[in-house]
């Protein structure tokens, strides 16, 4: 929904109430992860966002339409159909489950709060029961901070799933653990809350600070990293200690340029799992150090620039430096898949590469010479 968040708050600025469809679970090679939504605008005359990426945009459209009408919020299944693929079902084979509710000031007040949070880069979560016993459409917003938030509930959390403060109470605890970790997934529970039962369904829809690309070395091949980072939606630092390289307007897709001596501005910025480091000055007084740091932090891609030869010379002088060699194991070097790439463009596919691969688990080889699913279920690390 974060790509659609900023159309669809000028609506419920406007007062009007737009039909909302998010993907809550999917099965098999479904197009669109879960938390992709389309919105169609009071008129009906426009559409934003996409939940399947054409095959079934239709027919959701259509049911939108109706939930306005009605008001009841709808848990709709689509997949393959059998008689006419192209109808309405999803010609990839997949299946998803998509939940369809009537969005307005009244039905979500906190809308507002939550794209002025994203916006911030705060973390936040809206909690929604999407099928079981209880009051199918009941929302809850988990704030990432204890005081944020709106309303009479001063732990950072507004609303309620309407099954009582033990539900309520178990959904924050579990939410809180997802928006560290980014994720966007269904959990199951008992009608009170309790976490062995599966009765009830909440999606959690998580919008976490986008991940960071932390990139070191104001080199061409630097820019390009920088550039694709941006398109796969990090927060992107480049970080030179050489001031005369490491300028804005060297690095225009860059959320930010830092001078600064590289090992020493990693040991003091936030890195988390999610975290991807891009060490590209290949030039030990600068890469040592900072690998020294790098590999003790929760990164979850770390990656660095050179010949084999370079990485060689470089592991020896690591492990001269005191890192062991399960640290060591960490180090992606020479960084990127083999795709033969030699411009500096062409090196940031392949380090791109590499990390959608390293996310979804993916083999890397030609999708002609495998068999199977296309689609992965499960990240190796959620960074992306």
């Amino acid at each position: 929904m974060r790509d659609i968040l900023d159309r669809v708050t000028k609506w419920w600025e406007a007062g009007e109430t737009f039909g909302l469809a998010t993907v809550v679970r999917t099965f098999r090679s479904a197009p669109r992860d879960p938390g992709a939504a389309m919105a169609a605008s009071p008129e009906g005359n426009e559409v934003v966002g996409s939940v399947s990426g054409g095959c079934v945009e239709g027919a959701v459209y259509e049911l939108s339409q109706d939930v306005c009408q009605t008001g009841v919020p709808v848990l709709e299944t689509y997949g393959v159909n059998d008689d006419d693929a192209f109808a309405v079902g999803l010609t990839c084979g997949g299946i998803l489950d998509i939940f369809v509710e009537r969005v307005n000031r009244e039905t979500f007040p906190e809308l507002g709060e939550i794209a002025a949070a994203v916006e911030r880069g705060e973390p936040v979560a809206v909690a929604t029961v999407v099928a079981g016993p209880g009051q199918v459409g009941a929302r809850r917003v988990i704030w990432g901070r204890p005081d944020a938030g709106a309303g009479p509930n001063a732990k950072g959390a507004s609303g309620t799933l309407g099954s009582g403060e033990r539900l309520d109470a178990a959904v924050d605890d579990d939410v809180r653990g997802m928006l560290a970790q980014g994720l966007t997934a269904i959990r199951r529970y008992g009608a009170h809350g309790e976490r062995r039962g599966d009765e009830l369904s909440v999606f959690v829809n998580s919008f976490a600070p986008r991940p960071r690309m932390l990139v070191f070395g104001a080199i061409d091949f630097a820019a390009a990293v920088a550039r694709t980072g941006k398109f796969l939606g990090y927060h992107v630092t480049v970080c030179d200690a050489r001031k005369v390289f490491a300028t804005a307007s060297r690095f225009p897709d860059a959320d930010e340029v830092v001078v600064d001596w590289p090992h020493r501005f990693l040991a003091g910025t936030e890195v988390d799992a999610r975290t991807v480091i891009c060490v590209l000055t290949h030039d030990p007084k600068f890469d040592v150090p900072l690998l020294e740091v790098a590999l003790r932090t929760p990164a979850g891609y770390i990656g660095a620039m050179g010949s084999r030869r370079t990485h060689e010379d470089r592991l020896t002088r690591l492990r001269e430096a005191g890192v062991t060699e399960e640290e060591l194991t960490r180090l992606r070097s020479p960084i990127g898949l083999d795709l033969g790439a030699r411009t500096p463009e062409e090196t940031a596919i392949s380090i791109a590469a590499e990390l959608i691969q390293l996310r979804w688990g993916g083999s890397g080889r030609p999708l002609t010479a495998t068999e199977g699913r296309i689609h992965h279920e499960s990240a190796v690390f959620s960074g992306g």
